[in-house]
């Protein structure tokens, strides 16, 4: 299998987040991809390569277009008011505020464009931002061109981002503008699986309205767990949507044997949906020993997973998303890569 993979993501690198009452160094750091980079090379997986660029067009069609113009401001903007370090929202346009109105500082703006603490900026951030985005597209192109499979190591992830907001670690959601891009390029129909701990709440958002994407979640639920405000099971899509969103909320000490009956039946509907193309958000922060996560697969569940995708018989691209567990999250990612090899 063939990867994407670009050496700018460790521009994002140094920004602190707000979780658990405290400020601190951001969860999200770069050594999470660099492990899985360095997995796949000793592994033998195949040959990993830099993206090539692309322009935002089809990221504006899943994102508002103001949203994404805003994020490569943010920094200089930032800089402007003679701060340096973390950009960090602190306040929020929440029920009864206006959201409707684009406010014009810096620190209004962010809060205007999140839902959290956690999409944090520094320097280099907007160029990790962008690479992440090419990554994403650069490996969809191979599956278009005829590989089975392929691997958008991406860094910073993306399925906490919806259609005009940042959070979760999450600016662009590169699963998102992968199914848009490929429905652009003659797919008619994509499905994004999701399996990372939390739910890809912006990927639900994004395509929540929209009958040519099938988006099936599995995750923590979101009565007890982060991002909280959306996920539950009653969430079925809306309009010419209805029907083609799918939510598998789970409790918390989850274990495979439990988790792996969703993800059966995630894969029982999107095979009925007979997708071109899946495209699949790859979390693997569902493992025992994630620090900010509550379920208990192991390590040797993740072939499990990849073999599981691969008997679909259908074109995949693999998207990165979470993981935290940095000692093992590069075996665990890797795992789901060689099981859907078969190796």
């Amino acid at each position: 299998m063939k990867t994407i993979f670009s050496p700018r993501h460790a521009g994002h690198s140094g920004n602190l987040e707000l979780i658990d009452g405290a400020i601190v160094p951001a969860f999200e750091m770069p050594s999470r991809a660099e492990f899985i980079k360095a997995r796949i090379e000793e592994v033998g997986l195949g040959p990993i390569s830099e993206p090539t660029e692309h322009d935002l067009t089809t990221a504006k069609k899943v994102h508002k277009p103001a949203f994404i113009d805003f994020l490569p401001q943010v920094y200089p903007e930032w800089e402007k008011t003679g701060r340096t370090g973390t950009a960090m929202p602190f306040t929020w346009p929440t029920r009864g505020l206006r959201g409707d109105v684009e406010p014009k500082t810096i620190d209004a703006r962010l809060g205007f464009y999140s839902f959290d603490g956690g999409a944090t900026f520094v320097k280099g951030t907007w160029n990790a931002i962008k690479s992440s985005h090419d990554t994403a597209l650069s490996a969809a192109a191979l599956v278009q061109a005829g590989e089975r499979a392929a691997f958008a190591l991406c860094r910073p992830p993306g399925h906490h981002a919806g259609s005009n907001f940042m959070g979760g670690y999450c600016f662009i959601n590169n699963a998102a503008v992968a199914a848009q891009w490929f429905l652009d390029n003659g797919a008619k129909r994509v499905a994004i699986l999701d399996v990372d701990y939390h739910h890809g709440n912006g990927t639900q958002e994004i395509f929540y309205a929209r009958a040519d994407v099938k988006v099936i979640n599995l995750h923590a639920d979101p009565l007890v767990e982060y991002p909280f405000f959306l996920g539950h099971a009653d969430e079925t899509g809306q309009g010419a949507g209805e029907g083609f969103n799918h939510n598998f909320p789970m409790p918390f000490g989850t274990n495979y044997a439990e988790w792996a009956e969703s993800l059966e039946e995630g894969c029982r509907r999107l095979a009925a949906y007979a997708p071109d193309v899946v495209v699949v958000s790859l979390g693997v922060d569902t493992f025992e020993k994630d620090p900010i996560s509550k379920f208990r697969l192991t390590t040797d569940d993740y072939p499990r997973i990849g073999r599981r995708i691969a008997a679909l018989g259908l074109p995949t691209l693999f998207v990165m998303e979470g993981g935290y567990a940095v000692a093992e999250i590069a075996v665990n990612a890797v795992g789901v890569l060689q099981g859907f090899e078969g190796s």
